[in-house]
C-alpha cells in the first residue's frame, strides 16, 4: 500500500502558479541560504489605490503561503510606498485640482492632501491602501520611501550607487534619447529652496563625503549629500537599490515593466545584490479594453467591488490566470462570485491533493471556512428582480422556503450576498432591463410550460422543473434550446441571459412562477 502524499509533496507536484513561483524561492535558497525570505510589493501613491494594487498584494501573499508549505524558512511581506516620488501630474479623480497643481514636482509626502484628512496626499493614499489591506487580513509591514530615505535605512546602499555611478548610468543610457542622455543622473536632488524633486545634470561627485554637485535650474551650483533624504533615485535605480537595501527575494510586476525589471536587475547585480524572483502578470483592462490607470480612475476601485461582492470573490479573480489580460469592470463581478461559491462548495468533498489545488485554499491561506451557499449569486440577482423588492427580509422569505433551515444567522455568506445582490441589481441590472412581449408561438409554449408546472408537486426541486422546461422547449420545435431559454429570459426577466430556469422557478416558488407565466401569456409586459 502506497504512502499518502504529504502536503509538501502535493505542493511540489502541483501546477498551480503559486506553487510554481514558490518553488523558485526554494531553489534560490538552495543556492544562497538565509534565515528569512523577503517578499515585496510596490505602490505608487500618486493616485487613489485601485484593484490592481490589491491584486499584487493578494497574489504575492498566495505565493508566500505556498512557500510556507515547501519550506520552514520564515518570511516577511513588505508593502512599499514610493511616496518620495515627485507629483508629476494632477490625477483626474480627486478634488482641489488647482491646489495640487501648485505643488507639482514635490515629493508626494510634501503635497497637501486634497481631501483635507491627512498631512499629505501620500499619507491619504497610503492610509486608503493600508485600510483595505487590513480589512482583508493581509499580514504585511508597511514601508514608506520617505521614511526609509530620511531615516538612513538606505544610506549605505545609496553610497554604493555613488561608488558605482558610471556603471549604473551605463545600464540606463542606451535606453534614453540623445537629449535625455546629456542630463541623466540616477540621483534626483530635492531642492533645498523649492522642495521639488529635480531632474538636473550632476556636474561633480564627491565619494569621500558622499555628495553630488548639481546644476540648479537657475544655473547655480549646489552640493547635497546623497544620503539622509536629500536625494532620491530615478525609479529603475531606486528599485534596484531597494532590493539590495531590504534584501528582497521576491517581487512580481506588471507586464508593462518587463524592460524595467531587466534594467533594475542589472543595476542590482552592480550593487552586489541578487535580483529577486518573480513573474510579470498581465494588466487589467477597463470596459473599453484600455489599461487601468490610477490617475485616470478608470476601471473599478476597491470600494466599488466591495459594495457588490465579497473580498474573497475579488481574491479569486486575482488568482485566476494572472498572465492573461482580463477586463476588470462591474460585469465580471457576478461570475467571480459564483465561481468562488462553486470552489468553496467543492472543497469539503475533495481529496487532499484536490483541496490544495483548489483556488479557495490559496485565497484563505489554507484555512478554508465551512460555508453552505444554497443559492447562487446569479439566482439572487434574478430573485431580487422578480420579487421587485429591495427589502432583505422579503428576499430571505423566498430563500427560507427554498432552503428550509437557512437563516441569516447560520448562513452569513448568503446573508452578505443578499445585500450585495440587492445593491448590484439596483445599480446595474434594473436600469438595463428590457422586457418584451411573447409572440403567438411563444405564448403557446409558455401555456404548455404552465400546464407542466401545474402538474408538478408543490415541493418539486429545481432539477425536476428544469426537466420540464427542457421538454417544453423541445416539443415547441426549438432546434437550439438556447433560443428557448433566451426567450424565457427576455420575456420573464427582461434580459438576454439568465439562470437555470428550473432553479429560478424553485427559488421564486411554483405559485409565483406560474403567476409570472400567466401574465406573459395574457400579453402583459412584466417590466
Amino acid at each position: 500500500m502506497s504512502k499518502p502524499m504529504s502536503d509538501a509533496d502535493i505542493a511540489r507536484a502541483s501546477k498551480a502558479w503559486p506553487f510554481e513561483e514558490a518553488q523558485k524561492l526554494v531553489e534560490r535558497l538552495s543556492r544562497a541560504p538565509k534565515e528569512r525570505v523577503i517578499f515585496e510589493t510596490g505602490y505608487g501613491p500618486s493616485g487613489l489605490p485601485h484593484i490592481g494594487t490589491f491584486g499584487e498584494v493578494a497574489r504575492t501573499t498566495m505565493v508566500r503561503h505556498a512557500f510556507s508549505l515547501l519550506s520552514d524558512v520564515k518570511t516577511r511581506l513588505i508593502a512599499f510606498s514610493d511616496d518620495m516620488d515627485g507629483l508629476r501630474k494632477v490625477p483626474d479623480n480627486v478634488p482641489n485640482k488647482g491646489m495640487l497643481a501648485q505643488h507639482l514636482g514635490k515629493p508626494l509626502t510634501m503635497v497637501p492632501d486634497p481631501f483635507g484628512t491627512h498631512e499629505s496626499f501620500a499619507h491619504h493614499n497610503n492610509a486608503r491602501l493600508r485600510a483595505f489591506l487590513d480589512r482583508f487580513g493581509f499580514e504585511y509591514e508597511f514601508y514608506s520611501a520617505t521614511e526609509c530615505y530620511k531615516s538612513g535605512r538606505f544610506d549605505a546602499t545609496l553610497l554604493r550607487v555613488l561608488e558605482h555611478y558610471d556603471a549604473v548610468i551605463n545600464v540606463i543610457l542606451p535606453t534614453l534619447g540623445p537629449d535625455r542622455r546629456k542630463t541623466y543622473s540616477p540621483f534626483l536632488p530635492v531642492c533645498p529652496k523649492t522642495g521639488r524633486v529635480l531632474q538636473v545634470p550632476v556636474v561633480e561627485r564627491n565619494l569621500a563625503v558622499g555628495s553630488i554637485v548639481y546644476e540648479d535650474e537657475d544655473g547655480s551650483k549646489t552640493e547635497v549629500p546623497v544620503t539622509g533624504g536629500h536625494c532620491k533615485l530615478q525609479w529603475k535605480a531606486d528599485w534596484a537599490m531597494r532590493w539590495v537595501a531590504l534584501g528582497v527575494d521576491y517581487e512580481m510586476a506588471g507586464k508593462d515593466l518587463i524592460d524595467s525589471v531587466t534594467l533594475s536587475s542589472k543595476i542590482c547585480k552592480i550593487l552586489g545584490g541578487t535580483p529577486p524572483e518573480g513573474f510579470n502578470y498581465e494588466l487589467f483592462l477597463d470596459e473599453k479594453g484600455e489599461k487601468i490607470s490610477k490617475s485616470k480612475g478608470n476601471g473599478l476601485t476597491i470600494d466599488e467591488w466591495l459594495r457588490y461582492a465579497s473580498p474573497e470573490s475579488l481574491a479569486l479573480y486575482m488568482y485566476q490566470s494572472p498572465r492573461k489580460a482580463k477586463r476588470l469592470y462591474f460585469d465580471v463581478i457576478p461570475k467571480a462570485v459564483d465561481e468562488y461559491i462553486s470552489h468553496l462548495a467543492a472543497y469539503p468533498t475533495q481529496d487532499r491533493a484536490a483541496q490544495i489545488n483548489n483556488p479557495v485554499w490559496h485565497i484563505h491561506g489554507g484555512k478554508v471556512p465551512a460555508e453552505d451557499m444554497p443559492v447562487t449569486f446569479n439566482l439572487l440577482l434574478n430573485l431580487v428582480g422578480a420579487a421587485h423588492s429591495d427589502d432583505k427580509s422579503v428576499i430571505w422569505g423566498f430563500i427560507s422556503r427554498y432552503a428550509p433551515g437557512a437563516s441569516p444567522a447560520n448562513h452569513p455568506l448568503l446573508d452578505r450576498s443578499v445585500d450585495y445582490a440587492i445593491a448590484y441589481y439596483e445599480d446595474f441590472v434594473k436600469p438595463t432591463r428590457a422586457y418584451r412581449l411573447a409572440s403567438e408561438a411563444e405564448r403557446a409554449a409558455l401555456t404548455t410550460l404552465l400546464q407542466k408546472l401545474d402538474a408538478l408537486p408543490a415541493n418539486a426541486d429545481g432539477e425536476a422543473i428544469q426537466f420540464e422546461v427542457y421538454e417544453v422547449g423541445k416539443a415547441a420545435g426549438y432546434e437550439n434550446l438556447r433560443d428557448w431559454f433566451k426567450a424565457l429570459y427576455e420575456i420573464l426577466l427582461g434580459q438576454p441571459q439568465g439562470p437555470r430556469m428550473g432553479s429560478f422557478f424553485a427559488l421564486y416558488g411554483l405559485d409565483n412562477s406560474k403567476a409570472l407565466l400567466k401574465r406573459a401569456i395574457a400579453g402583459e409586459a412584466l417590466g
